[in-house]
Order: structure tokens, then sequence, then C-alpha cells
């Protein structure tokens, strides 16, 4: 594409200097060839990629993507002919798949003027698949473009990195985070998506996966987030391990929620106890209050990087059994 058209990246939320810096990009000498999209698992990665592809296939006029025509319609709905998104079910590629895209990408694009390879889950790749890459990149035809995908971008190559465009991704704030909910899920209420902001840590695809599989009582999450942390101030070890037990009956999506509730109301414990004001709690500053006595920051602090690990680790289809046992041992095996 030429550099002289703005960027329209309004459908990823926050990030604005990375987008600032992609659009003046843009209108000057045009987008890269290669691009390493880098952030936790939620952060938009995806949407980012797809919307650089969409902009690079485009053939409207004005920002681009258009987002109405033809190239723009299939890219966004991920059925561009000459956007492809290597590798099975996200999974990185391995070394004979990265040989096979080396070969596809000597086949001109069926009807854009660039073909657009995504590569998920990019630091996953090995060192053979990653060297294979390596020569694409260096000396590829001047009509393909790559985007990797990285939750961390140590893990890919100084290679490849160094052939790559760098863009890091981040939290949004609550106020963007909520505005893109609405936007989201107009037929859910208000009361839901405030949770679901305040509680995704900034991660909106964690707050999408979450109201998505919103099966689960939200009110039932919360009240078994509010007892885990009267059991985590008792310090009774043998209750709270059998309540624990008692967890492994949910499904792995109602106890994200409750994890993410549980986050949610130690980081309030937190904000009281350095002084500020609490981001979600609703009458129920005495038992935060108690907590931060029992507790103290350190250990708080403790728990809230236990109870994220758990998390990313039910993204990870790690059953609820396992969850719940690693729970248990964490809070009472002397860890925190």
């Amino acid at each position: 594409m030429s550099g002289s058209n703005a960027l329209g990246l309004s459908a990823l939320a926050g990030n604005a200097p990375l987008k600032r810096q992609l659009s003046a990009q843009a209108q000057s000498r045009g987008l890269s060839h290669a691009y390493l999209i880098s952030g936790p698992a939620g952060s938009g990665k995806h949407t980012l990629a797809r919307l650089i592809a969409a902009a690079m296939v485009c053939s409207g006029e004005g920002e681009l993507p258009c987002g109405t025509c033809p190239a723009c319609k299939k890219a966004l709905q991920g059925i561009h002919p000459d956007v492809i998104t290597a590798g099975e079910g996200g999974k990185a590629i391995s070394v004979g798949q990265a040989r096979l895209l080396r070969a596809d990408a000597y086949i001109r694009p069926n009807e854009a003027p660039r073909k657009v390879y995504i590569l998920p889950n990019a630091q996953d790749m090995n060192a053979s698949a990653q060297n294979a890459l390596l020569k694409l990149l260096e000396e590829g035809p001047t009509y393909a473009a790559f985007l990797l995908l990285a939750e961390n971008p140590g893990g890919v190559l100084t290679t490849i990195r160094s052939r790559c465009e760098s863009l890091s991704l981040g939290p949004v704030s609550p106020s963007e985070a909520r505005e893109y909910l609405r936007s989201r899920f107009p037929q859910l209420p208000p009361e839901q998506l405030h949770q679901a902001a305040q509680t995704c840590g900034g991660l909106l695809g964690r707050a999408v996966e979450a109201l998505e599989h919103s099966d689960s009582d939200p009110s039932a999450c919360r009240e078994a987030a509010r007892r885990l942390l009267e059991l985590m101030t008792a310090g009774n070890e043998l209750e709270l391990a059998a309540w624990c037990v008692c967890l492994e009956k949910w499904d792995r999506e109602a106890l994200s929620q409750m994890l993410a509730q549980a986050i949610a109301l130690l980081r309030d414990a937190l904000a009281l106890e350095a002084g500020g004001r609490t981001l979600s709690a609703g009458g129920e500053e005495d038992s935060l209050l108690q907590a931060t006595a029992a507790l103290g920051r350190k250990r708080l602090l403790r728990c809230v990087d236990l109870l994220e690990t758990l998390t990313s680790h039910a993204a990870f289809n790690v059953n609820a059994g396992h969850l719940c046992g690693a729970l248990a041992a964490g809070i009472n095996g002397g860890t925190l």
C-alpha cells in the first residue's frame, strides 16, 4: 500500500501511542513487511493483526482499512485468500510448515496487492522453524507481509526480532474497557459489563471470554470470591482445603470468573491498605480491612500473583480439579 492513507484502528481499544505510531507510519512510508505484535493473552494481538492485514489488502478510498470494500470485509471475516493464518488451531508452526509457507509466499497474491501471513504464538516456534522463516523475512518477495504474534517476544530469536518492527500492546483502562464492552455486548446489563471491565485487568479478551460464557451466575462467582477472601483471612487450612475441593464441580469458565473476582477484591484490599479507594467493592470495606490486617501487604501481593497464575492456567485448558488443588496448596503450603 502507498504511504498516503491514514490508518483506522478504532476497533482496537486503548493503546493510543501505538495507534498513533502506526497511523503516522502508514501516512509517511507505508506499512512494514514484518511486525512482531506482542502482549499478554487478551490484549488484542489478533484484533490488531486483522486490522493491519485488512489495511494491506484494502481496495477502498481514504482511511485504511475502509471496512466497506469487498477486500476489507473478507479480511475482517477471515476469508480473504491473500490473508493466511499459518498453523493449525492457532498453534505455532513447525519447521515443515515454515518451509511450506516459504514456498507459498513466492506464489503471487490471488487478488490483492499484498499477501499477508499471520503467525500466532510465534514464541513457541522452535529454533529450526524460526530459522526456516528467517530467510523469508530477509529476502522474501516485496508483496509478502508477515505478522508474528507473541505473548513473550523474548521467545522469538533475536535474528527474527531484528527484522520485524515491534508493536507492544498493553492493558486498557477500566473506562476504555467499559466503553468497548458496551459496544460489543449492548444486550447485557450495565452492572455485568461494569464488573467485567473492573475484573479483567485491562485485558479485553479475558472480559469478552467471560461474557460470552456467562452461563454461570455472576452473583455466585462474586459470593464465592468473598468466601475465598474470608477463608484466607481466617487462616483455617483444613476449612480452606475442603472448600477448594467443592470448587472442582465448577466448569473452567465459571472458575476463571470467580478467580478474577477474587483478584479484584484483593486489589481493593491493597488499595485500602495504601490509603486509597476501592475500585469494585460495594459495601465490602470491612471485610477488606480485615484481610489487610490479617494478611499484610506482602502476602496480599503474593495472593494476587497466585490467583493470576491460576487464571492464566485456566486459559490453557487445565482442568478445574488441578486448579483447585493448586489453589489450596498455594495458600496452605507456605508459598504465600
